[in-house]
């Protein structure tokens, strides 16, 4: 027998308003009826976008992440910047702001959620083909590189892991996977 999972909200007190986080700590009720704490942070939520280049490579931004203290090799990617935007605006939004590209195609291939646990943050996540590139339209706070990875090396990166950044795992290999059943499925077909 299945138990019951909810946990019911008793009590919610807002502890800090942050430019881009919101810090909650809840009491809830849980299924046995005892009472726990929730800390959390609501988030407008996020995009994040694979370029794959007629080429075959991945177009990514290596930036400094102030939180872990090193620059990260990642796709592009940035937050909503209103709650309700349009998640295919931003992503092509983001594209062009950090890497010059917009694109002929654009593809959902799911959300991703970081850390469950004590964010509510969805990430959209995009494939985005048929690239052309223009000049970049960085925001003023932000200082990234544009690098481009065959997708197989990029995979090889990810499993040894040299690439950290959930979002651009989880992205770059549904990606790869994607694209090698594209590349059988017109393998069977001829």
């Amino acid at each position: 027998m299945e138990k019951e999972l909810f946990e019911k909200q008793v009590s919610s007190e807002f502890i800090f308003d942050g430019k881009v986080i919101h810090l909650y700590c809840d009491t809830v009720e849980l299924p046995d009826g005892n009472t726990s704490t929730r800390e959390y942070i609501k988030h407008v939520g996020a995009v994040c976008v694979v370029p794959v280049t007629d080429e075959g490579e991945i177009v990514l931004v290596r930036q400094y992440r102030y939180a872990v203290g090193r620059d990260m090799l990642e796709i592009p990617a940035g937050k909503l910047d209103y709650v309700g935007e349009d998640p295919v605006s931003a992503a092509l939004r983001e594209l062009r702001e950090e890497t010059g590209a917009v694109c002929k195609n654009l593809r959902f291939i799911g959300k991703y959620l970081g850390s469950p646990a004590l964010l509510d943050e969805n990430i959209w996540m995009y494939l985005a083909e048929g690239l052309e590139f223009g000049e970049r339209d960085l925001d003023d706070d932000e200082f990234l590189n544009v690098e481009k990875l065959p997708v197989d090396e990029l995979v090889e990166k990810i499993l040894s892991g040299e690439i950290e950044d959930g979002k651009t795992q989880a992205a770059v290999l549904k990606t790869a996977l994607l694209i090698n059943r594209e590349k059988d499925g017109k393998n069977k077909n001829s």
